[in-house]
């Protein structure tokens, strides 16, 4: 079994840049597809982004001019870069992985997910 944490969250300005990172342990991470998602407070969980392990992606059209997605095999650890972001930003960020197969966008289709990172925009 896989184990995730992320880290990278916290308070940043509006137009500010935080780059989240979820680092996996356990079985091998090199043939799972991550993913990243969001919970703002009083909504429901959404999908944000997703890599293959040979780093194809998918990114949501809502945050795909300003988000990248990216990892690392080697250090078993996936990233999301977000730019210029805004107050819509603010909300729990989760990483998720599921295993082999093809990028998929629904929270079913992940198996193991980290804790969550709390990631605030003021304005």
């Amino acid at each position: 079994q896989v184990q995730l944490e992320e880290s990278g969250g916290g308070l940043v300005q509006t137009g500010g840049s935080l780059r989240l990172s979820c680092a996996a342990s356990g079985r091998t991470f090199s043939n799972d597809v991550m993913g990243w998602f969001r919970q703002a407070p009083g909504k429901e969980r959404e999908f944000v982004a997703a890599i293959s392990w040979w780093g194809s992606n998918i990114v949501s059209d809502s945050v795909k001019s300003r988000f990248t997605i990216s990892r690392d095999n080697a250090k078993k650890t996936g990233y999301l870069q977000m730019n210029n972001m805004k107050p819509d930003d603010t909300a729990v960020y989760y990483c998720a992985v599921r295993q082999g197969g093809g990028l998929r966008l629904g929270e079913r289709d992940y198996d193991v997910w980290g804790q969550g990172t709390q990631v605030t925009v003021s304005s």
